[in-house]
């Protein structure tokens, strides 16, 4: 794949309309948190049918899981969980990137990550039960595994339990930096299985769960302050002695204790490399946005009598934006191309992905915020905004240090 189909282009129109009109006059409501982002996502969804294209295609899979058969692979989400061809969902991430982030970070969440799992891994009565409104936005999900002392070290440093009580669990831990934790409707939960067997605490197995908002014994904090996307609102969930019945457990079984790929480390790893290929339709988005701001500036901005666009220093930059902006779309492409061809990409390449655009879309954000001078550094300009929401990336998904270590594993290992 070398350039984006014509339907992809006119696909990248309409998106751009509609954000020129319904998100950049409300970016600073967006910032402030005086407006929430779910409407407008829920305008999108409307405007582009994908409501109800993620509608049929999720009634036509769970009519063959009714009548016994597989579904088909084009009863999943593709795209990053946005309808239609996975480019197109591809697109849409990354001309919302150019202006708001943070939106795109809670519908991410939601379509890429809690509907999936609720997917992969629920009965046929579970996904019937929760998936009808989160596949069309009309309900929030959120997928909860971060807690305060683990970080990257998810599953190992994992404290949230469960304790099997008669036919249900008590599920106690506490998770953060969730996003839409403070406005979720359904969770997918992780926790470790306390069977008091004087197991190695690290080692112990993970379930999988899905929790309702209201819950008795489960609380949504308010929304973090953070440096950057702002309105993507994230928080902390806490859980005392919560009682989930067995139909909240994803498959509705424990699982097979010598089958490693029935543990919930299975699904989340799959997500894990979901979510980092993601990171390069938003790096993208930033690149691209920060790159035509640059433009435009330097054709206009004046010292000392010259267009600041004909002094060296400043094409040097230009020029560099360019190329990453170049690589980020080729690796996006191959994404594209890979998913089309039924190809997975591993987990490896996907954490090498991830560590590379965020890095540039980090990197061009910065230099943005320098060929603006003072000016860059005024959130009037926008730059500074790309910038603190392309640092973000470096984090999102599992920090970039981490990244290194899956790449090199790779190569070590041969995968």
């Amino acid at each position: 794949m070398l350039e984006w189909t014509d339907v992809d282009l006119a696909v990248r129109d309409a998106v751009r309309e509609f954000v020129d009109k319904e998100i950049r006059p409300h970016v600073d409501d967006l910032e402030s948190g005086e407006m929430e982002p779910y409407p407008i996502i829920r305008k999108l969804f409307t405007t582009f049918g994908i409501a109800e294209m993620s509608r049929e295609s999720l009634n036509k899979r769970l009519a063959r899981l009714r009548d016994g058969r597989a579904s088909s692979s084009e009863d999943e989400p593709s795209g990053g969980g946005f309808g239609g061809s996975g480019s197109m969902g591809y697109v849409v991430v990354s001309e919302l990137c150019r202006v708001n982030m943070g939106i795109v970070a809670g519908m991410g969440v939601s379509l890429g990550l809690t509907v999936p799992t609720i997917m992969g891994r629920g009965t046929l009565a579970q996904q019937e039960r929760w998936l009808p409104d989160l596949v069309t936005y009309d309900k929030i999900g959120a997928w909860a595994i971060t807690e305060p002392d683990s970080g990257s070290d998810a599953f190992g440093g994992m404290k949230s339990y469960v304790v099997r009580d008669g036919d249900d669990y008590i599920l106690n831990g506490q998770k953060t930096f969730i996003t839409n934790g403070p406005d979720a409707d359904v969770v997918v939960v992780y926790a470790k299985l306390d069977e008091r067997d004087g197991a190695d605490k690290r080692d112990r197995k993970v379930l999988t769960f899905v929790l309702d908002r209201g819950m008795d014994g489960f609380v949504q904090s308010k929304p973090f302050r953070k440096m950057g996307i702002h309105s993507s609102r994230t928080g902390e969930l806490f859980f005392n002695n919560v009682r989930l019945g067995r139909d909240r457990l994803l498959g509705e079984t424990e699982g097979d204790p010598t089958d490693s790929a029935s543990d919930g480390r299975a699904s989340a790893r799959s997500n894990f490399s979901a979510e980092r290929i993601g990171v390069a339709a938003m790096s993208l988005g930033v690149i691209e946005e920060c790159l035509r701001l640059c433009v435009e500036y330097a054709k206009t901005r004046k010292l000392w009598g010259k267009e600041i666009g004909q002094f060296q220093l400043i094409q040097l930059k230009l020029a560099n934006m360019e190329v990453a902006r170049m690589n980020v779309r080729n690796i996006l492409f191959r994404v594209i191309e890979s998913a089309e061809k039924g190809k997975t990409i591993s987990l490896s390449e996907a954490s090498a992905i991830k560590w590379y655009c965020s890095q540039a879309a980090t990197d061009v954000a910065m230099e943005a915020v320098q060929v603006f001078g003072g000016n860059g550094y005024m959130t009037e300009y926008r730059v500074e905004q790309l910038a603190r929401d392309a640092k973000s990336l470096m984090i999102y998904a599992g920090s970039n240090e981490i990244q290194i270590t899956h790449v090199a594993a790779g190569l070590l290992n041969g995968n």
